[in-house]
């Protein structure tokens, strides 16, 4: 394995959703959780990048870094919570946290050293998003549309969610 730029790239992005999951997990204040994800989600279009899947790593932005932490920060903002001070995991805590990050990134290493995937030629960096495209709406359209009613549904019952915990403010205070 030669060191290259694109190897630098990598375990620098990788490093980065590594670093930012731990975070995620580890940090109390639920903002700064929301922004260990950002840094993770925006590491993972990288890695998208280095894989030449350019309308992934798009979408990933767009969709991840943008919508959906939008979302849960207005979620964040929106709901009541109660500001409480969990108490510290100390030492034992981060050392077996510590621990189970190392444990986990040997078994991934072990798990992939000697693995081999043969080599199937394929036309990986020619028009990646008109090959979504057509595999989306030719093979995959029912699944494609079931997800659409999927999310609907799922809008649907948030919005009927959010209008009961109202009608039961009303009715709490009168």
């Amino acid at each position: 394995m030669s060191l290259s730029g694109e190897l630098i790239a990598f375990l620098g992005l990788a490093l980065v959703a590594i670093l930012g999951g731990v975070l995620l997990i580890t940090l109390t204040k639920v903002v700064h959780m929301v922004i260990a994800l950002v840094f993770t989600f925006l590491s993972i279009a990288g890695i998208y990048m280095l894989l030449s899947a350019e309308f992934v790593a798009v979408v990933q932005i767009l969709i991840y870094s943008g919508a959906i932490t939008i979302v849960m920060l207005f979620g964040i903002m929106l709901t009541k919570h109660q500001e409480r001070e969990e108490p510290s995991k100390g030492k034992w805590g981060k050392f077996s946290l510590l621990l189970a990050v190392a444990g986990f990134a040997v078994a991934v290493y072990l798990g992939i050293y000697n693995l081999h995937i043969p080599v199937q030629p394929t036309t990986l960096h020619e028009e990646n998003t008109k090959q979504i495209g057509i595999e989306l709406f030719s093979k995959y359209v029912i699944p494609f549309e079931v997800m659409s009613v999927l999310l609907l549904v799922a809008l649907v019952g948030a919005i009927v969610l959010a209008k009961k915990d109202d009608k039961d403010e009303e009715g709490d205070q009168l």
